[in-house]
């Protein structure tokens, strides 16, 4: 069946809810059992439990279905829809706590019973208030144990009155009942203008209630699908009215074509099932064994497999133990030697520079000598030119040159006679001079031997430090500029 979907419910998100709920199932409080019915002769009551009765198999019984009015899930059944559906679940399935893939009996029928507790014809007029009652039969004859079990238990607490069933229906539209607290009870059509009530239905998520009024589903177009034996029914009426027990007592006995159900013919099958029961028994237990041999034997085939593998895994564990060890020693070795290496390149790489810095010393004498300081002035001033670097110290020694080529006659005329030298004597001259200075650092690299760096390791050599302590060169500097004020640049 399907539910028409006005645009208010499509706006309110529950479109899809109102289309997929075309079928209803209720379960809530019961009352106690009823069975006072009174059935008029000759009606389609006594017809349907007459035409199969008395069957051994089969659990008779009574129960109301549906009434009508309004129920405890806000769902009303109006007496016109659910008069038209009065005959609709006949053949239907009974199921068990409204589960359809649990089938525990059928709907053989069904009437109207007014609430004087007498049957309605289907040709009397539509009354205001009345019950739909069916006729059912649960299945009683199981082969499984269990279900045969299950369904002995379900009938007796039927008879104690602790069961009870629940309607199931399907409809294809509905309308809007209200009512309030001054008695005013109405129905409103559900249509394109009144659809906004549907998100306050409770069966759509709302509260049941719009501006002071209650308001209810009011089911249209019904068809009762079926039935389920529950606990707890939405219609407090929905009660097991009469059921019948068909009861074989000892001396019972049916007649068949010619086979007679005597007692020594069911003691004859009850020894048959017990001694296949006992076979069973037996094979059972043999196959218990042979699963245990069996389980044993794959257990005790597997320890040894497991043991296998931990002894193989303890050995491959021993040996990396050892390599680990091995690889450990090789290491310790290796830093120790590394360490050796970086200490003899560090005092190498010392000498060299003390190499060094002696050969530039002995280059800055000379260069001092050659601007016109005797060798005690230079003695005193070449400790403060240790800061400076070579082109820092050629303007120095220019300046010097320059200041004892003014103050000294000598220097002058030595500058005249070197003006007035040929050319070619000039050229011979500086040559010899830049000869004897680059033989004077080849001999200051000479110094150091190969042997010193000989077994030096170089690829993670220790660099050494050599930047110098900045307030030392800043006092060198100042030094320096001091001298430089006092001997060179002064004009006394």
């Amino acid at each position: 069946m399907t539910i028409k979907i006005f645009q208010n419910e499509i706006n309110d998100g529950i479109g899809e809810l109102v289309k997929s709920t075309a079928s209803v199932a209720y379960c809530s409080e019961a009352t106690v059992c009823r069975t006072d019915i009174a059935h008029p002769e000759n009606t389609v009551v006594n017809k349907i439990v007459a035409e199969n009765k008395d069957q051994i198999d089969l659990y008779y019984l009574e129960s109301v279905l549906v009434s009508c009015g309004w129920n405890k899930n806000d769902d009303v059944f109006m007496p016109e829809a659910t008069w038209a559906a009065r005959n609709t679940p006949e053949d239907k399935q009974f199921n068990f706590m409204h589960d359809e893939n649990d089938i525990i009996g059928h709907i053989t029928g069904s009437y109207v019973l007014g609430k004087d507790g007498k049957a309605i014809s289907d040709e009397s007029d539509i009354p205001k208030d009345f019950d739909i009652i069916t006729q059912a039969v649960l299945y009683n004859s199981w082969t499984n144990s269990e279900n045969k079990e299950r369904m002995e238990k379900i009938i007796s607490e039927i008879e104690e009155g602790k069961w009870y069933v629940s309607m199931e229906c399907l409809f294809a539209g509905f309308d809007y009942a209200l009512s309030n607290d001054q008695g005013i009870k109405k129905v409103l059509a559900r249509d394109e203008e009144s659809s906004f009530l549907t998100k306050h239905l409770r069966a759509y998520g709302g509260n049941g209630e719009y501006q002071g009024y209650k308001v209810g589903r009011a089911l249209k177009n019904i068809a009762f699908s079926g039935k389920g034996l529950v606990s707890k029914p939405a219609n407090p009426r929905s009660v097991i009215l009469k059921s019948i027990a068909f009861n074989l007592d000892d001396d019972s006995q049916f007649d068949i074509g010619e086979f007679n159900m005597s007692d020594n013919v069911i003691e004859k099958q009850l020894a048959e099932v017990r001694e296949e029961l006992a076979s069973a028994k037996a094979e059972n237990q043999a196959i218990k064994a042979k699963i245990e041999e069996a389980k044993d034997k794959e257990f005790a085939t597997k320890v040894e497999a497991f043991e296998a593998t931990v002894e193989e895994k303890d050995a491959s564990i021993a040996e990396l133990e050892e390599n680990i060890k091995s690889s450990q020693a090789r290491i310790a070795e290796l830093e120790d030697t590394l360490a050796k290496s970086q200490e003899d390149l560090a005092v190498a790489m010392k000498e060299m520079d003390d190499m060094k810095k002696k050969a530039m010393m002995q280059k800055r004498k000379a260069s001092l000598t050659e601007a016109g300081l005797d060798e005690q002035e230079v003695e005193d001033t070449i400790a403060s030119f240790d800061a400076l670097g070579e082109e820092a110290f050629e303007a120095v020694v220019a300046l010097m040159k320059k200041k004892y080529a003014d103050k000294h006659p000598m220097n002058k005329k030595e500058d005249e006679a070197e003006a007035a030298m040929p050319p070619a004597l000039k050229e011979a001259i500086e040559k010899k001079k830049k000869e004897k200075e680059a033989k004077a650092d080849e001999e200051a690299e000479a110094e150091v031997t190969p042997e010193l760096l000989e077994d030096v390791e170089t690829s993670e050599a220790t660099l050494v430090d050599a930047t110098p302590d900045v307030d030392e060169v800043e006092s060198t500097r100042a030094s320096i500029a001091d001298w430089l004020s006092n001997n060179v640049l002064s004009t006394k």
